[in-house]
């Protein structure tokens, strides 16, 4: 007989948390067992740089557990034996080595969570699931503190967790500087002839992860030079871009967090959201490190840059999980608005004449990458003003960016993007003309449309759309409060005026793929 086993410990490609207790030392007994496998890579069209990071970073982890002593398997894609999927490969090795427990930690995904308890109901082995030990908060926390509670604002979550966890306080309950949130200093546009700190690129060769996924004949989308993939894909590579953005970003990344500019991608932004989301690194670190530099550097690091960051991390990162927990499965199927429209062609291509959208997108593309008002604001923006199926967003942003994983792309996109949740992440849809755009942005300069118009050809559609959006959906909004001034200015609006602005949007409507 071969080698057996007693436990096998599962480690999926978003567990790569090398802290974790699982790892404090070998035991010759426990096997531990990564693998990539055709139901993760295709259940949507991933960006290249995204299939290819996770698997060059799933690689490191499995080196790196062989170099500490634990007995480690890697199932690669093209490995003969490899089933392809994460229950008929576990089947095999529990029967192959005699395990007698199968161990794993808890999935960030719904559906791996239900594959994976499905599984252990089949099994006749002992079989335990383990917290992945990351996050600030339980699955269910947020649940419990907001049970009996009508509304599920962040902004209460958020102060929660920050006297819960003692950051960024004063006497161990009043915030630091007076306010709990600095967001309205944090919204300044790029001024011109400034120019950001170039972003810290790694130069990391994925070409055998990229000829696996080629070969398997793997659709993804986007672009990618395999010799000089710039995302981190081990510990130290993520911990090196977080120092780098406390010193380099951090003093100027509150003010500009918020703005776009067609010769900048990265801006002020950590660009953390992978190394986190794989749990290279974790929240708790991140916000601890950058809270730290922040206090040995006051002088010329303000309060709103730190606050705007650790409210990304400790509110939202935290309030989308416990959402995501909370709502699903319920959640993926929302459709507040019942909107049927297909996405446009361009979104896979950039080929638009819209400025804002074709930079958004072709930078999406390039770099597997955009921040979050661009995703919000532009492309997001675009898409709810259309009318486009949530289940066509979703499937893009899921694809595109390299930190997507659905815990928290369908929170930020079904949710506060497209509102298909109702209101459950937003007390309002997040709807904004050209002049949120260009008050953001250099987008709108020399681009074909033109932003002060709403009627006429060369109108620019956000316009049009804008209006015809509340128009159409006024008996489901018409009586939020945040929404009175749009409808008061609708209705206050000429009767000649808005009838061709509702002409206009129709045109657009039913040339969204020319535009």
């Amino acid at each position: 007989m071969g080698k057996t086993y007693r436990i096998m410990r599962l480690i999926l490609g978003d567990q790569l948390n090398i802290q974790h207790s699982w790892f404090k030392k070998p035991a010759p007994d426990t096997l531990h067992v990564l693998m990539e496998v055709k139901t993760e890579t295709n259940y949507v069209w991933h960006h290249i740089q995204k299939a290819c990071a996770f698997f060059a970073a799933m690689e490191n982890f499995a080196g790196l557990l062989t170099n500490k002593g634990f007995e480690t398997i890697y199932f690669r894609l093209n490995d003969a034996k490899n089933k392809q999927n994460f229950s008929d490969n576990l089947n095999y090795l529990i029967e192959k080595f005699g395990i007698a427990e199968f161990h794993y930690q808890l999935p960030d995904e719904y559906r791996l969570d239900q594959e994976l308890n499905n599984l252990c109901k089949s099994l006749s082995i002992t079989h335990c699931a383990f917290d992945t030990e990351h996050f600030y908060t339980s699955r269910t926390e947020l649940a419990n503190f907001f049970s009996g509670k009508k509304e599920l604002l962040m902004e209460s979550f958020y102060r929660a967790m920050r006297s819960k966890h003692n950051i960024l306080l004063e006497d161990g309950h009043d915030p630091l500087g007076g306010k709990w949130n600095f967001d309205g200093e944090n919204r300044q546009k790029l001024p011109k002839n400034h120019k950001p700190n170039p972003p810290l690129l790694f130069d990391n060769d994925v070409s055998q992860q990229y000829n696996r996924i080629r070969a398997a004949e793997i659709e993804t989308i986007g672009n990618i030079d395999p010799k000089h993939l710039p995302w981190p894909v081990n510990r130290d590579q993520s911990l090196k871009l977080l120092h780098y953005f406390c010193a380099n970003c951090l003093p100027l990344f509150g003010t500009f967090q918020d703005a776009m500019h067609t010769r900048e991608w990265s801006l002020y932004h950590s660009r953390l959201s992978f190394s986190m989301n794989t749990k290279l690194i974790s929240p708790v670190e991140v916000v601890n490190i950058a809270i730290d530099y922040w206090r040995e550097n006051k002088k010329s690091i303000q309060i709103n840059q730190i606050e705007g960051f650790v409210r990304q991390i400790l509110g939202w990162r935290e309030y989308m999980r416990g959402i995501y927990w909370m709502k699903m499965p319920a959640f993926e199927k929302m459709n507040f608005f019942d909107h049927t429209r297909k996405l446009p062609q361009w979104y896979w291509t950039g080929k638009t004449d819209m400025n804002c959208l074709k930079h958004s997108i072709v930078q999406s593309l390039e770099y597997a990458y955009a921040h979050h008002i661009q995703r919000l604001m532009i492309t997001g923006n675009f898409a709810l003003l259309a009318g486009i199926h949530p289940d066509e967003v979703d499937f893009w942003y899921l694809g595109i960016y390299i930190d997507a994983i659905q815990w928290v792309e369908i929170t930020n996109t079904r949710g506060m993007s497209q509102y298909a949740d109702g209101g459950i992440t937003g007390s309002k849809p997040y709807t904004a003309t050209a002049n949120y755009i260009h008050k953001m942005s250099n987008y709108c300069d020399n681009c074909k449309y033109d932003r002060t118009e709403k009627t006429g050809e060369n109108s620019c559609p956000f316009n049009s759309l804008y209006w015809d959006f509340h128009d159409r959906n006024r008996d489901q909004l018409g009586k939020n409060h945040r929404l009175s001034m749009v409808y008061r200015i609708w209705d206050k609006m000429d009767a000649n005026l808005r009838s061709q602005v509702l002409k206009r949007a129709d045109i657009v409507l039913n040339n969204l793929d020319h535009l």
